[in-house]
């Protein structure tokens, strides 16, 4: 399973995450920095993460333009999966990666899993994280491997 995480980060919180994931598939994936300037290379990656700050209950920009230049094409065969960051508060009703898996869904691609929010301490830009928020990220890292694995068996089955 080579695993792709692209990410935005703004304050270092979201790259934390990103590392997280990578490190706990560590044999299988690398992260990159989104830049809108460079089209993210896709040759050879059977899973994308994306993972976006969350600002005014959506991505970033950056993230943005990079979904919005995609193509269904480039994306056909891919599992993904979506995560942002996010203050944690009770005004919140949106986030990053439920919009970031419904453009997905629209392109024809269904989350591996649901799409995951990781919280950070303050509603102060620079965050931090929770406590405990990088060790759920390496959590889920290991839920998105054990799903993406089993509908590949299901797959091989059918």
């Amino acid at each position: 399973m080579n695993t792709l995480v692209v990410y935005d980060s703004q304050y270092g919180n979201t790259e934390r995450i990103a590392q997280a994931i990578v490190d706990t598939l560590r044999a299988f994936g690398q992260a990159v920095l989104v830049d809108p300037a460079y089209p993210v290379a896709l040759q050879g990656v059977d899973l994308l993460i994306v993972g976006s700050p969350t600002q005014g209950f959506r991505p970033t920009l950056a993230m943005q333009v990079l979904l919005g230049n995609v193509s269904s094409k480039q994306l056909a065969g891919l599992a993904v999966a979506c995560f942002d960051t996010r203050f944690r508060g009770h005004l919140w009703k949106s986030s990053a990666a439920p919009r970031m898996a419904r453009q997905l869904c629209a392109m024809g691609l269904e989350p591996v899993v649901p799409p995951e929010s990781f919280f950070v301490k303050a509603m102060k830009k620079e965050g931090p994280l929770l406590a405990g928020e990088v060790e759920r990220a390496s959590r889920w890292a290991l839920t998105i491997q054990q799903q993406y694995e089993a509908q590949k068996a299901q797959l091989a089955v059918h």
